[in-house]
C-alpha cells in the first residue's frame, strides 16, 4: 500500500464551498472543499439514494473511494458504519484538503487511509486487500471509468459479494465484466448512476 501521506496540519488551503454529511455519526457536519477543475461532489439527493441502496452492505465494510476528490462518498460511508475507507486522490491540493477534513473529524488511522497518488497506478498492482464497496466517480473529462473497471477486476481488488458504484455521463457506454451484475440505476440530469453487484451472473 502506498505510504505517501499528506500532513493535515500543513496542507490546509483556502476553500470557498462545502459538502454536508447527510447521515450517521457526523450527520449535518459541513466540511470545506476546494474549487478545483474536475471536482464534482456527488449531490446530497443522489448520495442519500446511493446510501439507501447500499445500506445492507455498509456496516463493517472495507471501502475504496477512487478519484476521491472531496471524499464525500467515503466520508459518508464512514459516518454510516463502514469499518475503513481507503481514499485515493491524485491532486496534492485536493488531497491536502481531504486530509485536513479527516483531521477535523478526528478520524483514526485505522479507520481511514489517504494516498496522494494516481488511482490507476495504485490499482495496477496485484491486490493487497479486498474491498466490499468501491466508489468510481472520476473527473468526467478524463474518461477513466473503463480502465478503473478493468484493473479492479484483473487485479482481484473486489471481495466476494461486493458492490461497485459508478457515476458517468448519461450516454457514456461502460463495458462491465461478466461478474458485475447491475443492481440499481438512476439518471440524475446528465449523469448516470449505476450500482453493480460483484458475483457470477450464471
Amino acid at each position: 500500500m502506498p505510504k505517501k501521506r499528506t500532513n493535515p496540519k500543513t496542507s490546509q488551503v483556502k476553500s470557498s464551498s462545502q459538502i454536508r454529511i447527510i447521515g450517521g455519526t457526523w450527520r449535518s457536519r459541513k466540511l470545506p472543499v476546494l474549487e478545483h477543475e474536475g471536482l464534482r461532489p456527488t449531490g446530497d439527493r443522489m448520495r442519500e439514494t446511493l446510501f439507501n441502496w447500499i445500506a445492507p452492505w455498509l456496516p463493517g465494510a472495507n471501502c475504496l473511494d477512487l478519484f476521491a476528490g472531496t471524499g464525500a462518498l467515503g466520508l459518508e460511508a464512514l459516518s454510516r458504519g463502514a469499518r475503513h475507507t481507503q481514499f485515493i486522490e491524485r491532486s496534492a491540493k485536493v488531497a491536502g484538503q481531504l486530509a485536513s477534513n479527516l483531521h477535523t473529524l478526528d478520524v483514526e488511522s485505522l479507520t481511514a487511509s489517504l494516498a496522494n497518488t494516481d488511482a490507476l497506478g495504485w490499482l495496477s498492482r496485484p491486490a493487497t486487500e479486498k474491498f466490499d464497496i468501491v466508489f468510481i466517480d472520476p473527473p468526467f473529462a478524463a474518461d477513466l471509468w473503463q480502465n478503473a473497471i478493468d484493473l479492479l477486476q484483473q487485479n482481484n481488488w473486489l471481495a466476494e459479494d461486493s458492490m461497485i458504484y459508478l457515476e458517468a455521463p448519461k450516454n457514456h457506454i461502460l463495458e462491465l465484466p461478466h461478474e458485475w451484475a447491475p443492481h440499481r440505476e438512476k439518471i440524475n440530469g446528465d449523469v448516470r448512476c449505476i450500482l453493480c453487484h460483484f458475483g457470477d451472473r450464471d
